[in-house]
Formats: structure tokens, C-alpha cells, sequence
């Protein structure tokens, strides 16, 4: 019988609402790790299944390994959209476990996604112990962004250093997202440059985020993940937020390249965590009624 306490290869499937993430790991009992591949697809107007697929594939060819190789494959995010997964892990307890895997110093992570933003707080072994979202309005979210850089011209992943440009921000509304699409039309009407808008918009977004992390009481180190985290404007704006606010702790908001997987990441260490507790129960049923010479399920190589 495997032992459930040896080096464990996992992966973590974070499905969101605009992009599928996938990321490979070894690991020993979900603490540390190290990454072997990782594999980020946009879903557009595909179908979901097939982008999960794709992304899957891709890492697995990356990594050199076969879906029969992992101890255990674990979803985060819309699991209805995995189906290739041995179990399912909360969305804010996965991003928790990743924001520590890229800084151990983090006590809180600020997700911003696609259709809505949340401020997490955690204690130092990723559980978490406060959260806040944003609205159901989209003004504080990735998608918002993306809109608003599609009608100005400007490539996605140009945003960011544009924004860093401005000299005179104008900011739009922080309430409606219709409202501030309604502002961002009129500024183009006026002549506002596009670092100005673009810069207006990130400051707008910092000052709902700041507030949700005064609201969970967020102390010290704050990573961004999710799929603004690595918008060099909004970071800078966030950091600006924090800096001048007179409310709460001090904060460090940071980044980091590895950021937006930090769902996936999450996912594949806590995996390792979730085989050695079924190991030790003898639930191979759930892990495959085979184990493969590693431990792993063997119904995943089906």
C-alpha cells in the first residue's frame, strides 16, 4: 500500500468565468510545492468544456506527464465545467493557499476576476477567516476593463503601462458600470487622453477595493490575484489607495507573474493535502480502487 505522506504530483483546475487555469505540482502534504507547469486558455465565445480540455492537455504535454501520472486533480471555480477532477475546493480557500504558495508573508488576497472582485483574509496556514465581495455591478471587475479598453482601441495588455502614463486621471464613476461607460464616452468627447481615462478607471476600481479590505480588516502583506493581478495600473493604483488612506492597518499590496494561477496553484496543494487524509482513511474509493504505484488514482487514467 502507497504511503500518504511521500511527494505527491497535483494538479489544480481553476475554472472562471473568462479563462480556464491550469497548474501542475509536486508537493508534500500540500505545503510548499513546486510548480511543474501551468497552462492559462481564454474561453471567449468557445465552448467551456473544450477550453478546459485544451488547457489540460497543454500542461500535461507540458509537464511530461499523463492524466494517470497525478495523485489527485483538483477544481476550483465552476466545477460543472471539470469534468476530468477526483474533488471540488472552495474558490476563496484555493486563492488563499496560492497568494501564500507565491508569499508566505500574505495575510489577505484581493481576487479580482472577470464579473466580480472579493477581499480575502487568512491566517498563516491558509485558512480563511474573512471575506468581502463586491456588488453584483460590474464597475469593479475585469470584464469592466476589458470593455472599456476594447471601446478606447487599447489592447488588453497594454492597459496597465498606459495608465502608469497619466498625468492628469479623471476618475469615473465608482457606482455603475453603465454610468462609468457613460463617462468614458464623454471624456473621449472632450479629448481626455487615453492613459488619463485608463488611469481614472483603475482609481475608481482601487477605491471599492481599498474598501473591501478595510471591511475584513486586513492587515500587513495583500496579494492581488485573479486576472487583473498582473495590470501593472491597477496595482499602482491600489498601492496609491492604501498609501493615502487614513483607515485601518498599513497595508503592502503587491503582485506577482505567477498571481492569476493562484486559484489553480491553491487547488493542486490543497489536492495533496485531500489524498493524504482519504490515504490514511483507506479511501481508495475515492482516489481510484486500484492505486497506481504512486498512490494515484487510477481511474483518472481512463
Amino acid at each position: 500500500m502507497p504511503t500518504p505522506t511521500g511527494e505527491h504530483l497535483t494538479a489544480g483546475i481553476d475554472a472562471g468565468s473568462s479563462s480556464i487555469k491550469v497548474a501542475i505540482l509536486s508537493s508534500r502534504a500540500g505545503e510548499g510545492g513546486v510548480l511543474v507547469a501551468d497552462a492559462t486558455q481564454r474561453i471567449r465565445r468557445r465552448n467551456v468544456a473544450e477550453v478546459v480540455d485544451a488547457a489540460w492537455r497543454t500542461a500535461c504535454a507540458t509537464a511530461g506527464v499523463g492524466a494517470g501520472d497525478f495523485d489527485y486533480v483538483a477544481s476550483t471555480g465552476d466545477s460543472d465545467a471539470v469534468e476530468v477532477h477526483t474533488g471540488h475546493f472552495y474558490s476563496m480557500t484555493a486563492h488563499a493557499k496560492g497568494a501564500l504558495w507565491i508569499d508566505p508573508t500574505a495575510r489577505a488576497a484581493l481576487d479580482i476576476g472577470a464579473l466580480h472582485a472579493r477581499a480575502i483574509r487568512f491566517e498563516p496556514r491558509g485558512k480563511v477567516i474573512g471575506h468581502r465581495m463586491t456588488s453584483q455591478c460590474a464597475s469593479g471587475s475585469g470584464q469592466f476593463v476589458e470593455n472599456i479598453a476594447r471601446y478606447l482601441g487599447v489592447p488588453l495588455e497594454d492597459v496597465g503601462e498606459l495608465s502608469r502614463a497619466a498625468t492628469q486621471p479623471e476618475q469615473v464613476s465608482g457606482i455603475c458600470a453603465v454610468l462609468a461607460e457613460t463617462d468614458v464616452i464623454n471624456m473621449v468627447a472632450r479629448g481626455i487622453t487615453t492613459p488619463d481615462i485608463l488611469k481614472g478607471i483603475h482609481v475608481s476600481i482601487a477605491g471599492r477595493l481599498e474598501r473591501l479590505l478595510r471591511a475584513i480588516k486586513a492587515e500587513g502583506t495583500v496579494m492581488l490575484t485573479g486576472g487583473l493581478a498582473c495590470d501593472a495600473g491597477m496595482l499602482l493604483a491600489l498601492q496609491e489607495a492604501v498609501a493615502s488612506s487614513t483607515k485601518g492597518a498599513a497595508l503592502t499590496v503587491r503582485s506577482d507573474p505567477h498571481a492569476p494561477l493562484a486559484g489553480a496553484i491553491g487547488a493542486a496543494l490543497l489536492g495533496a493535502w485531500r489524498y493524504d487524509q482519504l490515504a490514511r482513511a483507506g479511501r481508495w474509493d475515492v482516489l481510484g480502487k486500484n492505486p497506481t504505484p504512486n498512490g494515484g488514482p487510477a481511474a483518472l487514467a481512463a
